[in-house]
């Protein structure tokens, strides 16, 4: 979930998880590893080292668990048994506490594959990649692991034989209080903040815990640093780092592979096999691995218990009375598990107390946790901890920050307090609070659960739908709660809505149905696959389970519903005046000053801006509905030209001319000094330049030759656009307010930047990007010269009727930046 610091967070996790990739043959290799492993020592070593005594004296403080992990003094000794050399482990690096302006508290840093080797009277740590995999009994096997040398992170000496002369001691302090490049602050950061080094002697460990299947390793980084991000008299950056080792598993769940039609997080690899002539992608979904205690009953049709349900804890430092809530947004995903065959798959818990479990940690990986953050950061994260070789979901550590209340305060406010008295005030009775919680909570499960966002999701459902009592208290406001469907916007006073909300829905149980369903153990990869594809063929036509990729696809969207922008929009914008006229009342607090007026004034400037978003996507959109070669019709189709006009309308309407609803002095005189002329201009001139983009141009351009029939033209966008910010210019005697003029000059701005900037993209924004148009040789500067000779000709015609003295010299000022445009040399 996401404001924009969510999409930043929804960024950020989406990519981390991508990167890991699996190894169908990695277990025999596993088994080579730890036996050379074990062979290595010689019955010359236990005399050439020191004893175990002398290594790990009485004065050593031991924590049993995956490693027995020893500390004497400020030195930290692992116990790593033989069987464990050669296994591989999943390190995931967290910034557990971070200076301002440098992410936040539970943000990942890295993620990478490691195994421990030893080698003579070394230990090495090496990364793992599950990138490019073949068959081990192939061949081509030896060819890809020759081209795959597992780098070295770092060596450590053998101190010591562990206490029964099996496995080693080394001493693994420098592993976190030195700079270990994949172990420390990114690169990206480092080049950002024009980092030095690391200052050994204001880095130190802060504690390293041993449980059964993961180390927990803590410590504070200090780096010398030019340009810090804050507090940049002191050339320092100090963080807090957390490191989670954890054993992946010995046997491997048999993988699930990716469908693009279903909406799943997942990890890739690269299979080389001898029969095949060109490298095959593969691709995994991530899951958690359910199997039913009664496979006889499940494959009767009936609902079965797992072996293993998913569990979420809840933090101890969560206040008591949002329990119960995050517990209901976890418990709301069992509906969904049904559709998969099982009952009880999902359970949510109260922590133990001590005396129930002393040894009970919410950083234990066995225990999947939604941890509470005392933050003023406004938001919440799901990320999950998977087997990057066949993607089982391991464990997941929810993230919940105590401001994501004001963020919820927000959007409920804006969204539906026109028609709903419970969302009009500053602080909520707290159950309304807590179904907001419960909303919040169970789309973050939803991400541990392997499920993306889905944000074409709302679009299945049209306006009058989401103005129905009867089918609003059944469905919510979207068939999935991954999409980012908040509030329903639509509902207008009288409609006699009552329920405002997400919910887990069709969509949700059908992706828990395909993704979660079990299946015998005899039956084949290419059966599993085919009867999946036909569950995915039987709903292709039904927009209810569509998943929506992104692009230039209008209908995938954050923040939006229905299947209308345009009248969503309209009524959305109906309801903003509403909130505008009544604010003052509504918040009103005797003794407050003007802070959360100024709040939510800006809230409400912010979702407008939002509407507008989502209807100039309509122009130049291109639907992708991904197929397979049994599918009939394109992938791609562009969206129809009636649309394309209506949201150019809409534009003209509610984005261009001046928003006087949004004027309510009443309010501006207590929060605005003087800016609100400048805001409504900067907003507007954004719009503007949203839609006369050279990617926007640049489709109308492509789709105009291959599309059959009528389309909207890059002639008639521009016409229409120039209407619509000239319209004054028909009057017999225009007057020209101070918004307009603004917008007019922010006009022809935009076109002198087409005239004459070639527009680049940056390297790492490419892929956001799906055109990159060559302006100076394409048709769009031609069609803007011909817009501004039209204009001008318009303008001069207008100027001496024109109805006061700011339009006068606004229209003879016109001319000459019309001029100077079009004739630069002169």
């Amino acid at each position: 979930m996401n404001s924009t610091p969510g999409i930043k967070v929804f960024l950020s996790v989406v990519l981390a998880l991508t990167l890991l990739g699996g190894c169908a043959s990695s277990q025999k290799a596993t088994k080579k590893s730890s036996d050379k492993s074990q062979q290595a020592a010689k019955p010359g070593d236990k005399e050439e080292m020191k004893a175990y005594s002398e290594v790990i004296t009485d004065k050593a403080e031991t924590d049993e668990g995956l490693f027995d992990v020893h500390k004497i003094e400020d030195k930290y000794y692992y116990e790593i048994a033989d069987s464990l050399l050669g296994r591989e482990m999943l390190v995931i690096s967290r910034i557990a506490k971070t200076a301002d302006n440098m992410g936040y508290g539970g943000e990942k840093n890295n993620t990478q594959t490691v195994r421990w080797q030893r080698r003579g009277d070394k230990v090495l740590l090496r990364h793992v990649s599950y990138s490019n995999v073949a068959d081990s009994t192939e061949p081509v096997y030896q060819a890809v692991q020759n081209s795959n040398f597992e780098p070295i992170i770092k060596t450590f000496s053998i101190e010591t034989l562990g206490k029964d002369s099996s496995g080693v001691v080394i001493e693994a302090t420098s592993l976190y209080n030195t700079d270990v490049p994949s172990f420390g602050l990114s690169d990206r950061r480092r080049t950002a903040y024009r980092v030095r080094r690391l200052d050994s002697d204001r880095t130190f460990i802060e504690h390293i815990h041993s449980y059964p299947l993961n180390i927990e390793a803590r410590s504070i980084l200090t780096y010398e640093a030019q340009e810090p991000p804050s507090n940049s008299q002191t050339n320092t950056i100090s963080m807090e780092m957390n490191h989670s080792m954890v054993l992946l598993p010995k046997e491997q769940m048999r993988p699930r592979s990716y469908d693009q039609r279903v909406g799943f997080f997942s990890v890739r690899q690269t299979y080389y096999g001898d029969d095949v002539q060109k490298a095959k992608d593969l691709r995994y979904i991530t899951r958690y691995e359910l199997v039913p205690k009664d496979k006889e009953a499940y494959m009767r049709g009936e609902l079965v218990e797992p072996v293993n349900p998913i569990v979420y804890w809840i933090d101890p430092a969560t206040p008591e009375k949002w329990r119960p809530y995050l517990k209901q947004g976890v418990v709301d995903w069992q509906k969904a598990f049904e559709e998969a065959g099982f009952k009880n798959a999902i359970i949510a818990k109260d922590p133990p107390s001590k005396e129930e479990n002393p040894e009970w940690s919410p950083e234990d990986v066995r225990y999947s946790v939604i941890r509470y953050f005392a933050s003023d950061i406004q938001n919440a994260y799901g990320p999950h901890v998977h087997d990057p070789r066949t993607g089982q979901i391991l464990e997941s550590d929810i993230g919940w920050y105590h401001n994501v209340m004001n963020l919820l305060r927000n959007w409920f406010f804006v969204q539906t307090a026109a028609v709903n008295p419970e969302a009009r005030g500053v602080e909520f009775d707290d159950e309304v609070m807590g179904q907001l919680i419960r909303f919040v909570s169970a789309h973050e499960v939803g991400h541990t659960l392997g499920f993306p966002h889905n944000m074409g999701s709302s679009y299945a459902y049209p306006v009058d739908s989401l103005r129905s009592p009867t089918f609003t208290s059944t469905h919510g406001t979207a068939p999935s709660i991954m999409d980012y469907a908040r509030f329903n916007y639509v509902a207008q006073p009288g409609d006699g809505v009552t329920q405002f909300y997400p919910q887990v829905g069709e969509y949700d149980k059908w992706a828990a149905k395909w993704g979660y369903s079990w299946f015998p153990e005899d039956m084949s990869k290419e059966e599993i696959e085919q009867t999946l594809h036909e569950w995915t063929l039987e709903r292709a036509d039904d927009p209810a389970y569509f998943f929506g990729t992104g692009g230039d696809d209008p209908r995938v969207q954050t923040e939006d519903l229905t299947n209308d922008a345009m009248r969503a929009s309209e009524l959305g914008v109906a309801n903003l005046q509403r909130i505008t006229n009544n604010m003052m009342e509504w918040i009103a607090r005797d003794g407050a000053n003007y802070d959360e007026l100024e709040e939510l004034y800006g809230q409400v400037v912010a979702q407008w801006g939002r509407y507008t978003g989502h209807v100039y996507n309509n122009i130049g959109g291109v639907y992708r509905n991904d197929k397979t070669y049994d599918q009939e019709g394109p992938v791609y189709e562009f969206v129809p030209e009636e649309r394309q006009r209506r949201a150019m309308y809409w534009l003209a309407d509610y984005g261009w001319n001046s928003p006087t609803w949004m004027l309510n002095y009443e309010v501006l005189d207590r929060i605005n000094e003087s800016s609100v002329v400048d805001d409504i201009r900067s907003r507007q001139t954004s719009l503007l330049n949203n839609v006369a983009s050279p990617q926007m141009m640049g489709r109308l351009i492509e789709w105009s030759e291959r599309t059959d029939g009528d389309t909207y033209t890059p002639f008639e966008l521009m016409d229409d656009l120039r209407v619509a910010i000239w319209k004054e210019l028909d009057d017999n005697r225009p007057t020209i307010d101070v918004f307009r003029r603004n917008l007019q000059r922010g006009y022809i701005e935009r076109m002198e930047y087409l005239m004459t900037e070639e527009p680049t993209i940056p390297e790492q924004w490419r892929q956001f990007f799906s055109l990159n148009v060559d302006v100076s040789q394409s048709d769009i500067r031609p069609i803007v010269r011909e817009q501004l000779e039209l204009l001008l000709d318009d303008v001069e015609g207008a100027i001496r009727n024109s109805g006061d003295r700011a339009t006068r010299t606004h229209l003879e000022d016109v001319t000459h930046r019309i001029d100077a445009v079009l004739n630069p040399e002169d």
